[in-house]
């Protein structure tokens, strides 16, 4: 981003906007106006993208934005073009809302050229080889009423980009969008915050760096300073009128935050980068075709209340019993009634709850019944609470045979193969079942940029955790294997197979 420099002072008496074609007759005071209050300049109004049409007023200089990190902000992503003017061609800057979603202005994909991708975990593009995650971009939808070229003047600026590999951000810290129904976010007074990878300049400028910067919501009636009407409809109208701070070149399509959530995101403003931050605004209709877009924050059908098992896992002989309890919590729709089920057992095993329902908040015992004949092997449980706001799964590692600890951890990883794009980023899941206490997951996997990472890195015997392995940009097959150690030093492995096409 850059220190943000565009808008200005919510405040004070800034009169209606004049149009560019009343500028001249401003400089000619008549009698009958000579005691009015000066009327505030009108500036050519430009997308923040890194093709910023310059004003013709000189720049006031560095917008006071500060740097932060993409640790601090773990859903904002830089968006990169083929002949791109900043740093590495970032153009525009987008929030991650889903596994291969994002969310940003229309204006990035429509009014700008060159085939578009996305960056994910650098905090200054400057600095060469820390990128973490790079992906294309498969497909987007504009909202149906951006009128093409140009229509940020008029509105609608927003889009839903679907990219082709899976974003390495875990659901809980994908960016939440606004709706019609959170209107009072984006009321005047409220205070927000604005990321991007613009400039920090509109002339001379560094761009690349990951900033922050906060800016007030303003009545729209006071930053009518455009050549362009600010619809407040349509439109957030945030910072300040005297280019301390505010968006710039490569800002475009970059999250407005208030109370955690995105309101609006970075749309236009002034060429200079000194006078207010035209944000397109998202709580209203806007903001309800973005999440149907994007599918909702949840997952299709998932359920207001929250369900778990305690423990998620254990070991049976064959023909004896184990319990875990099933847990729950009601969502913001208050207590409902809770049918459970459960699916994916072994041959000849067996699932009683009791009871049987329960209310959101309460917990019921699950206990599985094997016979001698059940095969012996780990199998995943899905434990299914059903209530009126929708559906919830848990999942039980049950693991038949009552295997000895003292054997060693034993690893397993699904699917079992891979196969991604140059530079794209797979993330089967691991089991570890076995073993004495916790296991720390490691990885060797000659002929890739780095080792895979684990989330989390160790895990008790039946737990899982998420491996991600960074393809290289040479296509070709590639062994990961995969070993847990136990806290009693033994280790157990299995092998990844990764394609890059």
């Amino acid at each position: 981003m850059r220190p943000t420099r565009l808008l200005v002072l919510a405040c004070a008496a800034v009169t209606a906007l004049v149009p560019a074609s009343a500028a001249a007759a401003q400089s000619a005071p008549a009698a009958h106006v000579a005691q009015a209050a000066p009327r505030p300049p009108v500036s050519i109004a430009a997308t923040p993208t890194d093709q910023l049409v310059p004003d013709l007023r000189p720049s006031p200089g560095v917008v006071n934005g500060q740097p932060t990190t993409v640790k601090e902000h773990p859903s904002v992503i830089a968006g990169l073009r083929v002949g791109g003017g900043n740093a590495q061609g970032q153009s525009c800057t987008a929030s991650v809302v889903g596994r291969r979603t994002i969310l940003t202005a229309a204006h990035c994909m429509i009014d700008v050229g060159g085939a578009k991708s996305y960056l994910y975990g650098d905090d200054d593009l400057n600095t060469a080889g820390d990128e973490t995650f790079r992906t294309k971009v498969a497909s987007f939808k504009a909202h149906p009423k951006y009128t093409g070229a140009g229509g940020w003047k008029t509105g609608y600026d927003v889009a839903v980009v679907t990219t082709e590999d899976d974003i390495p951000v875990p659901q809980a810290q994908w960016a939440k969008v606004a709706g019609s129904g959170d209107a009072a976010l984006t009321r005047p007074g409220k205070n927000g915050f604005v990321l991007g990878y613009g400039k920090t300049a509109a002339s001379g400028g560094l761009s690349g760096r990951l900033d922050k910067a906060a800016l007030p919501v303003n009545d729209a009636g006071d930053c009518q300073v455009f050549d362009v009407r600010v619809n407040p409809d349509l439109m957030v109208c945030t910072g300040y009128d005297d280019g301390h701070i505010g968006i710039c070149s490569g800002d475009s399509g970059g999250p407005y935050t208030v109370d955690g959530i995105v309101v609006g995101v970075v749309s236009w403003g002034a060429g200079n980068c000194d006078r207010y931050s035209i944000m397109s605004r998202l709580t209203n209709e806007m903001g309800d075709w973005a999440k149907n877009e994007i599918g909702g924050q949840d997952p299709p059908g998932d359920g207001k209340f929250t369900v778990g098992l305690s423990p998620s896992s254990g070991s049976v002989d064959a023909g004896r019993t184990l319990s875990t309890t099933v847990t729950s919590k009601a969502g913001d729709q208050g207590p409902e009634k809770l049918d459970l089920s459960a699916s994916g057992l072994p041959d000849g095993a067996t699932a009683t709850f009791q009871p049987t329902s329960i209310t959101s908040g309460d917990n019921a015992k699950l206990t599985f019944q094997t016979t001698a004949g059940t095969p012996k092997g780990t199998y995943k449980a899905t434990v299914t609470a059903s209530g009126p706001s929708g559906k919830k799964t848990a999942t039980y590692t049950l693991t038949v045979g009552g295997d000895s600890p003292s054997d060693g951890p034993r690893p397993s990883v699904s699917p079992s193969s891979g196969s991604v794009s140059r530079g794209g980023l797979a993330q089967p899941t691991v089991t570890v079942t076995g073993g004495t206490g916790a296991s720390r997951l490691t990885a060797s996997a000659p002929g890739l940029f780095s080792a895979p990472m684990f989330f989390p890195q160790t895990v008790e015997p039946g737990g899982t955790s998420t491996m991600t392995a960074f393809a290289p940009f040479q296509p070709g097959t590639y062994k990961v294997t995969i070993t847990a150690t136990d806290t009693a030093g033994k280790s157990g492995t299995t092998d990844y197979t990764l394609t890059v096409r």
